[in-house]
């Protein structure tokens, strides 16, 4: 439960006089760099321009230590060490930090971080939602209101107006504080612990998600009930896709949005005509569509020995009373745990662990499973699974689908 801890005047006041430093050259940037070695903890967010292009263009880094807040100007820095630096600091706070490690990753080539706290996770265990906004995060936990009107505006714009410029230091402003009081009432709670792993699980599965082949990226699209060879055309035009936008720099929709990709794999066309009764764009078939048609053709004459396997079934193709005996001992072990149903187990974890039973050769479960829930999910979980595969699950009415 999250208990709101308004702070006082004078805490306000102190946060309202917190120098600004804007950092514009690498001699201000090694200063900071030097700054952040001696820190234990400091507040991060970032401001970027990711509307027309695949690669996100970094605008600006918002860093508060606690001391003073520093905005560096991205686009004129090298930022090499930087990143280094960052890695070492005992603590990084975000807040939802998915967008800001993905340019992490992606400029950095560095490991996955393991010294992140996400603010939006830690909230999770306390008020049993998900995905809390900055602003109403702030709101709920120490009573502050932020602006959050300047968020789609232009970054890479100088200079900023001072409307930019105060959200942007707002975003780390208050953040430290509210850390502050969530690391309280989380550790008076008993779930620190389980928080901080958390955390440290999503930092993973984002760089996961950034370092998956570019033969796998197919699977976030494909669906149960595709047969093999929808699979392989799913996955040959995620590929192309892939490198196409990268080398052109456009956004993966701009070629084909997931509807589409869906659309060709169903009935998939023979012909320019055939294509254009999909949704993709007539400037894409014009520029492109050829070459769609020739990776379509190319699939059906490959040997079905290469395509890709066919997908396991979703938690969702279970049985309404196995379902039900499984969200009975999610909730059971929540209560236990004072945690929230959707923060201890997700659906599509659920899927994972089905798909994790009827494997003969047992997969590496996620981050997510395979810590401080593991122990539980092997004691009731994976039994209540275990028995339905015993007992002829649904699974086998998947092995022999209509090529």
């Amino acid at each position: 439960m999250l208990i709101q801890n308004p702070l006082s005047p004078a805490q306000l006041q102190q946060l309202h006089d917190l120098p600004i430093h804007w950092v514009k050259t690498q001699d201000a940037l090694f200063a900071l760099l030097d700054d952040l070695e001696q820190v234990d903890t400091i507040a991060l967010d970032t401001e970027f321009i990711k509307r027309d292009t695949f690669f996100p263009i970094l605008a600006l880094i918002q860093i508060n230590t606690g001391k003073a807040i520093y905005l560096l100007d991205a686009p004129k820095l090298y930022l090499e060490e930087f990143w280094e630096v960052l890695a070492d600091i005992p603590t990084v706070v975000l807040h939802a930090c998915g967008e800001d490690l993905g340019i992490y990753y992606l400029l950095s080539n560095l490991p996955a971080l393991r010294n992140v706290f996400d603010t939006q996770i830690g909230l999770g265990f306390l008020t049993g939602e998900n995905s809390l906004g900055y602003q109403k995060s702030l709101q709920e936990t120490i009573a502050v209101h932020v602006d959050k009107g300047e968020s789609q505006s232009d970054w890479l714009q100088r200079p900023l107006t001072p409307e930019q410029e105060s959200y942007a230091v707002d975003d780390v402003r208050y953040l430290l504080p509210m850390f502050v009081a969530i690391k309280k009432q989380l550790t008076e709670q008993g779930l620190w612990q389980y928080a901080v792993e958390d955390c440290q699980s999503y930092t993973q599965e984002i760089f996961a998600n950034f370092t998956t082949p570019d033969n796998a990226l197919y699977l976030s699209v494909a669906d149960y009930r595709d047969n093999r060879e929808q699979l392989a055309m799913l996955q040959t035009l995620c590929e192309w896709r892939e490198q196409l936008a990268k080398s052109i720099n456009r956004p993966r929709t701009f070629i084909l949005r997931p509807q589409a990709l869906r659309e060709i794999i169903e009935k998939p066309p023979f012909s320019m005509k055939q294509l254009g009764f999909t949704s993709i764009k007539p400037n894409v078939i014009r520029m492109y569509g050829q070459e769609i048609l020739t990776l379509i053709d190319k699939v059906r004459k490959e040997d079905d020995a290469a395509y890709p396997s066919l997908l396991p079934l979703p938690y969702r193709s279970l049985s309404s009373d196995v379902q039900k005996q499984l969200e009975k001992a999610i909730k059971q072990h929540g209560q236990t745990l004072s945690i929230d149903e959707t923060v201890l187990m997700r659906k599509k974890w659920l899927s994972e662990l089905y798909a994790y039973a009827v494997a003969a050769e047992k997969p590496a479960l996620s981050p997510w499973l395979s810590g401080w829930r593991k122990a539980w999910i092997m004691a009731e979980i994976l039994p209540i699974l275990d028995t339905v595969i015993a007992n002829n699950s649904p699974s086998s009415e998947h092995e022999t689908p209509a090529e």
